[in-house]
């Protein structure tokens, strides 16, 4: 892949600030198009903000003849293992008693689903999650019940708390005074959509949540229809940004069901925004958005406050889609 510069902000004159979700597929979708009967646009894979590191990896999974589910969970993973991440996994920025927590979850063309919320002391939150999707007849577990599952299926504990993110949380206690800093302590979520060779759609999302927020906290990352979901008959969306906003709307269940009201990925989540916008009500500045798949191959993103780009790519690297959009909050 080619290196990345970030797309100006047309609109508001600046430099996307919500970074670029970044996009690979093995040929250019064809808008309004149907598939071919016994064909399938994919492997496509594409995840929020520039996370370029984990479209790679799940690209390598695709094209190894992977499932989309092993996909998106090996994408995940990568940005799970990351210390220099402080938004996801290892190294995320802890609540306000200093602990971090991890929420994840992960969805399949079936309708199969699984979640973790409050996980405490495990890296790898989406394989947790996809354990209990798996392995237990619940879609979440939370807390100490998450942890407990975790250790029975045998993934290794550890302290997630790294040095940079002690420092600057001990630098935070000298005023607590939450008020998070959009792009950096409201900047949350990967989330990672993925569409394989035999067409299947699958979805995770994980994140640390919003840094020194309250105990017990949890946004919108591990909730089914919130966070993340996958329909194959209709496409995927996930979200990014403040989760309250995003469980208010149900945002990407209603992605998807705008898509399935034929509706194509961007302007879904086009009008995404606009119904959390639409409620903002006096509520602080924060930042959201979406991007989706359908099972054409589609893809969009749309983001407010203080920016949000978007950039697509052919499994040449080639091109930029048109596809970024602006919101003024």
């Amino acid at each position: 892949m080619h290196r990345r510069k970030f797309l100006k902000n047309s609109t508001l004159g600046a430099t996307a600030a919500m970074g670029g979700a970044s996009l690979i597929s093995c040929q250019e979708p064809s808008p309004g198009k149907p598939v071919p009967a016994g064909s399938h646009p994919g492997p496509i894979t594409l995840c929020t903000w520039d996370f370029g590191n984990a479209t790679a990896r799940a690209w390598e999974v695709l094209q190894n003849g992977g499932t989309a589910l092993d996909a998106v969970e090996a994408g995940a993973m990568v940005e799970e293992a990351d210390p220099g991440n402080q938004t996801v996994g290892l190294g995320g920025r802890p609540d306000r008693e200093g602990v971090v927590t991890l929420d994840a979850c992960i969805m399949d063309s079936n309708g199969n689903c699984g979640a973790v919320m409050g996980l405490e002391g495990f890296v790898h939150a989406v394989s947790v999650a996809r354990k209990v999707m798996e392995q237990t007849p619940h879609v979440i577990l939370a807390g100490a019940g998450a942890a407990q599952f975790a250790r029975e299926q045998g993934f290794p504990s550890q302290d997630l708390l790294t040095p940079a993110s002690r420092e600057e949380w001990e630098e935070w206690k000298k005023t607590s005074r939450y008020q998070p800093v959009i792009n950096i302590e409201n900047h949350d979520t990967i989330g990672i959509l993925a569409m394989d060779g035999e067409g299947r759609l699958a979805g995770a999302c994980t994140t640390s949540g919003l840094a020194y927020k309250m105990r017990g906290r949890v946004g919108d990352s591990p909730v089914i229809g919130a966070g993340l979901y996958v329909d194959p008959e209709v496409g995927a969306a996930t979200a990014t940004g403040l989760g309250e906003e995003v469980v208010r709307t149900v945002g990407s269940f209603l992605i998807v069901e705008l898509m399935r009201q034929g509706k194509s990925p961007q302007e879904a989540c086009e009008e995404g925004v606009r119904r959390i916008l639409g409620r903002k009500q006096g509520r602080p500045d924060f930042q959201i958005g979406f991007i989706a798949l359908n099972h054409r191959g589609e893809t969009g993103a749309y983001g407010a406050h203080p920016g949000f780009s978007f950039r697509q790519y052919d499994s040449r690297g080639h091109r930029n889609t048109p596809a970024e959009s602006y919101l003024k909050s």
